[in-house]
């Protein structure tokens, strides 16, 4: 194949107290063409983010392409790359995790090359956890970890009953600002509190979504991070009194809601918020070529 067409879904990660290990794929993709040059690098970006990211070989998804590339020991001496991008940047939906992961696909699909367990690696070595590239990557709800400095993923099909909702503000969230504000160590009462939600979000989101309330529920990171949305932190708050599931997306400062019937009530204020009704993506990542 001289090009490939990528689609790559976007991802919404932590799912309360998973902090770093629980991710889950969202039907918001963007859309990546890669053609093989003889030389040189074109780069095209229209929608989100188009008016900020570069477009020379600092681009993330140029990066994880190139990166991938050596690891296949694919030769790509030029490339022209074109961006559609529907996924929000800088707002806790996986925007950069899919823009690795789509490089990264895209090298393996042009080595003839399946994902494996290296590509998670190299996707996952981007951001220093496997949470959103893996959900990117292989779809549904992914469980993460790291085992003797490895990524490490396993994927499990969500329940159909989880309906989700993202509430989208136009105000934008740094990763690296709001991890700055997590302590170095938490009370072991809230470690034990965060383990035991954790796993009961497993259960919720594969088995029974009517504990996702209570599943949803953290003092791990989402308390620490208020001072960066506070906005974000009040219409948690204000779901979960209404009886919504409801957790920050990633960093922030999107929300997740998982309404038992897809539905929000309307009691709840969401002034300075998008509400986003979106399936859960089972695919991951979709490679098919071009021409």
């Amino acid at each position: 194949m001289t090009g490939v067409r990528v689609t790559v879904p976007a991802s919404t990660a932590n799912l309360g107290s998973g902090f770093d290990a629980l991710g889950m794929a969202l039907g918001v993709y963007d859309e990546l063409d890669f053609v093989v040059a003889e030389e040189g690098l074109v780069v095209e970006v229209s929608g989100e983010g188009a008016a900020n990211v570069p477009t020379d070989e600092s681009h993330l998804v140029v990066r994880a392409f190139r990166e991938a590339c050596e690891l296949v020991a694919s030769d790509v001496p030029g490339l022209r790359l074109r961006c559609r991008n529907t996924i929000p940047h800088s707002r806790g939906l996986g925007s950069s995790a899919a823009a690795i992961v789509a490089g990264v696909a895209a090298a393996f699909a042009l080595a003839d090359r399946e994902l494996d367990t290296s590509a998670l690696q190299l996707a996952a070595a981007f951001e220093g956890h496997a949470d959103n590239a893996a959900a990117s990557m292989f779809g549904g709800v992914a469980i993460a970890w790291t085992e003797s400095d490895r990524y490490r993923a396993v994927r499990v099909d969500p329940h159909p009953g989880v309906m989700p909702v993202v509430l989208v503000p136009a105000v934008e969230s740094s990763t690296r600002t709001t991890r700055g504000l997590l302590p170095s160590k938490v009370p072991h009462e809230d470690a034990a509190f965060a383990v035991s939600r954790a796993a009961l979000a497993v259960h919720g989101l594969t088995a029974d979504p009517s504990l996702l309330l209570a599943a949803l529920d953290d003092r791990l990171h989402e308390p620490y991070r208020e001072p960066a949305w506070p906005a974000t932190t009040r219409l948690v708050g204000a779901l979960r009194e209404a009886g919504v599931a409801a957790a920050v997306s990633g960093a922030g400062p999107t929300v997740l809601a998982l309404p038992v019937d897809g539905e929000l009530p309307s009691g709840v204020d969401l002034t300075g918020f998008e509400a986003r009704r979106v399936p859960v993506d089972l695919g991951g990542v979709r490679v098919a070529p071009l021409g």
